[in-house]
């Protein structure tokens, strides 16, 4: 199923933003960076026109749990603006914000 057609589904670029957002601060992991480099590329697709990444792409490289989730907005997308709300706050509901240990660990170990 091609993608190319993700950036055309938003209410606006608000609601484009809000789901960008939960996709880089609550899905895309630098820890994992294999996951997170398709994720970013899903996150790039919401954007552009043209194929950045393909769902065979996703579901190689992704795991199941986000995998679902990004199926659902994706589903979302193409039915109502409703829906693309109402998957947000499930999101957020269900991922919590990625902390940065990396950056933590490095602040805690200079004081």
């Amino acid at each position: 199923m091609p993608l190319t057609d993700l950036n055309n589904g938003f209410r606006d670029d608000e609601q484009r933003r809000r789901v960008q957002r939960v996709v880089h601060d609550r899905l895309a992991d630098d820890r994992d960076p294999q996951e997170c480099r398709f994720l970013m590329r899903f996150w790039w697709q919401l954007v552009m026109p043209y194929q950045e990444v393909s769902m065979n792409q996703l579901s190689l490289n992704v795991g199941k749990p986000k995998l679902d989730v990004i199926e659902a907005l994706i589903s979302a997308i193409r039915s109502s603006h409703a829906d693309i709300d109402a998957w947000i706050t499930a999101a957020q509901q269900v991922f919590p914000v990625i902390q940065d240990r990396g950056f933590e660990a490095v602040q805690n170990n200079e004081r």
